[in-house]
This record gives structure tokens, C-alpha cells and sequence, in this order.
């Protein structure tokens, strides 16, 4: 059965057994491109014989090492004024973006990339469009980070600030419905995972917001509206307590990783260990220190392209070397940084000597050129 056929009423009844099949079966990682060892490919997803493939933690999938992150940064260098604004105000209507987000997609699945992280509403309403009719090709995630917890926690510690707290159950029922109105908008009946955004520094949010978003959650997979959930945080020390307190509802983490990121193996209560220990898919995002780690501005013919796509595959190749992460998420706005980084999963794992010195060239000065709202980057130096 594919994804395309598959109904709310199918994950109701069966994705219980089916999660402990997965759970049960032996863990064994397809190897990089090629598969020499013959694992068994029929169940991966889009499967690509120069695509690798990593299990995403406890919910079984079989994903791509290299994956689609919602954002379009640059997009508008690419599209010009045909894009009506900068990304987070980009004109979704307008038929050269939405030309852009297709023939993005189309590669992506050529190459074998198979899960798509949508971020924002308009992220959520452009791949929906873009992978209609196809849905068998790739998992999506689900974050309208508009309606989720920054502004839900905001509105509820406001409320209790000012001495009239909000009903028990006030955040789950508002998650609930923003999550049904965000299906129906983008005509979607399910999602492979709806992973929460919450602030930056999730502890932020108090234990009973945290109680409800989890009730939340549950609700999404018992109602088969969602096969697995979980939620985006950049606070290590929170993510390791919710992941240990909501295990069933937290089965997939996206957190920064970038390419000085490294897992500790002597840290036997850091999050790389908690992580492991429970079972738990990461996604990467910002591997490219939100693009400070280039020179150009990403358009086609630009006179870094080549000294750029080339810091992109070393990046990559450096992240993937971690076992740790199931996948990073880079934004691909052209067909030719798609093409880039399946590139990189082709590539050899360890960076030769010169190879590291020019991608630590590149990190020094895209950490000496961070915007200020994104210096917490250097705090994932280590996991």
C-alpha cells in the first residue's frame, strides 16, 4: 500500500503494530551510496541505490541523509520581483515560485531524497501544492509554527501574569484546532509527523504548557492524523528532560546542527546520550549557519557558486560523519543545490586534511559574520 492510499482509518488501526515491528526488527543502517550489503530496500521510500538512508529513532522510517528543509532563504535573489518578498512574505501564488518549488521537489525525488520539513504556514500550503499527487514520493513534516507554542505559551503565562489564567486543556484545544484548520487548509488528511515549534529556548514554556502540547500530540496520533509527532527546540538541557518525560509523544527532535556540531561520547548525560539511549530521530537544521558559511548569494552563475557549493558538500559530508543525526535539513531554492547536496552523501564521510582546513576557514568567518539573532549557533558546538 502507498503512502497515497493510505488512510487516518489504516494508521488508526494498524500503526501500533506497526511501530512495534519496526521497534522489534534488528537496527541496521544502510550503508552510503550503492548498498554493497544488500539490505533489504523494498520498504525505504523513494529508494535510490546513490542514496544513503538513516532510521529516524524509534518510528522506523527509513529516510534520506540528506532531506528538504522548508525554508527558501534567498529565494527572492533567485526570482526576483516575480517573488513578491523576502521568504517569510513570499507571493505563494505567484507561478514563477510556485514553477521554483515544483521543479525543487521533482529533483529531490529523483535523487532519492524522501522527507520534506515544512516549518511555517506558507511552507505547509506551498509542498502540499507541490507534492499533490505524488504524496507516495516523500514524508512530510508539519510545523505551522504561527499557531503553535510561541504564541500559545506567550498568551497563557500573559494571562496567568495578569491573574486570570487560562482554562486547563486551553493550549491542547487551540493546538487541536489550529492542526485540523491547517490540514483542511492545505488539503491534507494526514502528515507523516507534525513536530511542534516552540521557543528557541524551550524552557521557557512552564510544565503544564508542555503537559498540554503533549495531550496534544497524542490526540494528532491516536486520531491518525499524524503517524509520528514530536517538536523543534534549540535548548539542549530541556529537550533532554521532555524527550525523557513525554517518550511516546516525542519521537522526533529537530535542533540545530551545523558542521562544527559533534557528538560527545564521554558526556553520559548530554543530549547525544539521552538521544540514543530513548530512541530518538534529529533533524539538523541550519547546516549552513543560515547561509553565513557562503560568500555569493546563492544565484545561479554568481562568482563564488563554485567555491560555495563546495564548502556545502563539506558541511554536509562533515554532519553526516556523525552517526548521531538521522538527517540535516539545508533549504534548497535551485535545482543545482539539490543536485549539490545528494553530491555529498556520494562523498566520502572523512575530510582529508586540506579539505577540514577549508571548511574551518569557513566556519571562522561565518561565525565572525552571524547576525546577532543567530549567535546561540555557536552553542551547538557540541551535543
Amino acid at each position: 500500500m502507498s503512502d497515497q492510499t493510505i488512510t487516518r482509518r489504516d494508521f488508526v488501526s494498524t500503526g501500533a503494530a506497526a511501530a512495534a515491528a519496526m521497534m522489534a526488527a534488528p537496527v541496521r543502517l544502510i550503508v552510503p551510496p550503492g548498498n554493497p550489503t544488500k539490505q533489504e530496500t523494498g520498504k525505504i521510500l523513494n529508494y535510490n541505490p546513490d542514496m544513503e538512508y538513516r532510521r529516524c529513532g524509534k518510528t522506523g522510517l527509513m529516510v534520506s541523509a540528506v532531506c528538504m528543509g522548508g525554508h527558501w532563504k534567498r529565494i527572492a535573489e533567485i526570482l526576483g520581483k516575480a517573488s513578491g518578498g523576502g521568504w517569510l512574505d513570499i507571493g505563494l501564488d505567484s507561478p514563477d515560485f510556485q514553477k521554483n518549488r515544483a521543479e525543487v521537489v521533482s529533483r529531490c525525488i529523483e535523487r532519492g531524497i524522501n522527507y520534506i520539513d515544512a516549518c511555517t504556514g506558507g511552507e505547509v500550503l506551498a509542498y502540499s501544492k507541490a507534492l499533490k499527487g505524488r504524496r507516495d514520493k516523500m514524508y512530510l513534516g508539519y510545523s505551522w509554527y504561527e499557531e503553535e507554542m510561541r504564541g500559545l505559551g506567550s498568551q497563557w503565562a500573559n494571562a496567568k501574569k495578569a491573574g486570570k489564567p487560562m482554562e486547563p486543556g486551553w493550549i491542547t484545544k487551540k493546538l487541536k484546532d489550529s492542526f485540523d484548520a491547517g490540514l483542511k487548509r492545505a488539503g491534507l488528511e494526514y502528515v507523516d509527523l507534525w513536530r511542534i515549534t516552540c521557543h528557541e529556548g524551550s524552557s521557557a514554556h512552564s510544565d503544564e504548557e508542555m503537559d498540554e502540547m503533549a495531550a496534544a500530540l497524542e490526540w494528532a496520533k491516536k486520531s491518525g492524523k499524524a503517524r509520528f509527532t514530536g517538536i523543534s527546540s534549540h535548548d539542549q538541557p530541556h529537550i533532554k528532560k521532555m524527550i525523557a518525560k513525554y517518550p511516546a509523544q516525542l519521537e522526533v527532535i529537530c535542533t540545530p546542527f551545523n558542521a562544527r556540531t559533534r557528538a560527545s561520547m564521554k558526556d553520559q548525560h548530554g543530549l547525544y546520550a539521552t538521544m540514543k539511549e530513548l530512541d530518538v530521530g534529529w533533524f539538523g537544521i541550519k547546516p549552513f549557519a543560515s547561509n553565513s558559511l557562503f560568500k555569493g548569494d546563492s544565484t545561479p552563475g554568481n562568482k563564488f557558486e563554485k567555491q560555495d557549493s563546495e564548502t556545502a558538500r563539506l558541511a554536509i559530508r562533515r554532519i553526516l560523519g556523525n552517526q548521531v543525526i538521522t538527517a540535516p535539513i539545508p533549504g534548497l531554492i535551485t535545482i543545482a543545490q539539490a543536485d549539490n547536496a545528494v553530491a555529498a552523501v556520494k562523498e566520502p564521510r572523512e575530510l582529508t586534511p586540506p579539505e577540514q582546513a577549508r571548511l574551518d576557514h569557513a566556519m571562522d568567518r561565518a561565525w565572525a559574520n552571524l547576525p546577532y539573532h543567530y549567535r546561540w549557533l555557536k552553542d551547538w558546538d557540541v551535543v
